[in-house]
Parts: structure tokens; sequence; C-alpha cells
């Protein structure tokens, strides 16, 4: 990794974030104070503020599917993320387009599943067999 990317944003309830970006994704929990908490995000980190997330919609068109944006995701090494459907599979989170492979035998082949978090921010996590792809055309 070159660098790691910070992003910021909103959350209702500082408790249910907690349990769904630690517990949940298993992502480990940093610095925090009674309005916000930092979370090493798949080795970039996420600062969740309480606040109103930010209004969304369905207006990116993504292959066959329209995609909420704005969104966050990350891009994980295939086994990675095929661990991580499968636990979230396992903890009943409810899939807005569930675990599928995008782009198939294209440059640019993924696997790519989107969720909420417990305040309603849409969350892409992206799988790649090859990081060359990431940026293929």
């Amino acid at each position: 990794m070159k660098s790691a990317f910070h992003l910021a944003i909103h959350v209702r309830d500082l408790d249910a974030a907690r349990d769904f970006y630690g517990r949940v994704l298993g992502c480990a929990e940093g610095r925090s104070t009674d309005s916000w908490v930092d979370f090493d995000f798949f080795g970039h980190q996420l600062s969740l503020h309480l606040g109103e997330p930010f209004a969304t919609t369905r207006t990116g068109k993504v292959g066959d599917h329209m995609v909420m944006m704005p969104h966050m995701g990350a891009v994980l090494p295939l086994d990675a993320w095929l661990d991580l459907s499968a636990r979230l599979e396992r903890e009943g989170v409810e899939f807005d387009i569930p675990p599928v492979i995008r782009f198939a035998g294209e440059p640019g082949e993924q696997r790519t599943m989107f969720f909420f978090d417990p305040s309603g921010n849409p969350i892409e996590i992206k799988g790649f067999a090859d990081f060359d792809g990431i940026f293929a055309s």
C-alpha cells in the first residue's frame, strides 16, 4: 500500500456503529471520544462522527446494477473478500446487492457486494484475485 485513505462520515448511534464495524466487519477500533470513533477499515482510517448521514440515491449505473451514490468501501484480496462475505451472511446482514462476480472474463473482473451500516451508509466491498486488475481498462 502506498498510503492510507482517511474518510470521516456521520452515524446516528456510536454503540451500533461499534458493534457493526468492530464485531460484524472485524475492524479494529482506534481512538474515540463521546462524539466519534476511529476504525481501521481494512487498512484505512474511517472516522465515525455522531450526526445525520449523507443523503444517497440509486443513481450509479455499474454493469447491470444501479448502485447507491455516494458510497464508500474497500478493495480486498479475493480470499479476504470470500471470508468477509461468509461472515456477513452468518451475521444475517441484509445485502443491497448480494455477493456477485462483476465483469466476468473482462479486464477488471471482480467480486462485489453492497450493504448498509446501521445508520444507512452504503458500503461496497470488492474482491480481486489479481490486484493488477483494479485499474484495468
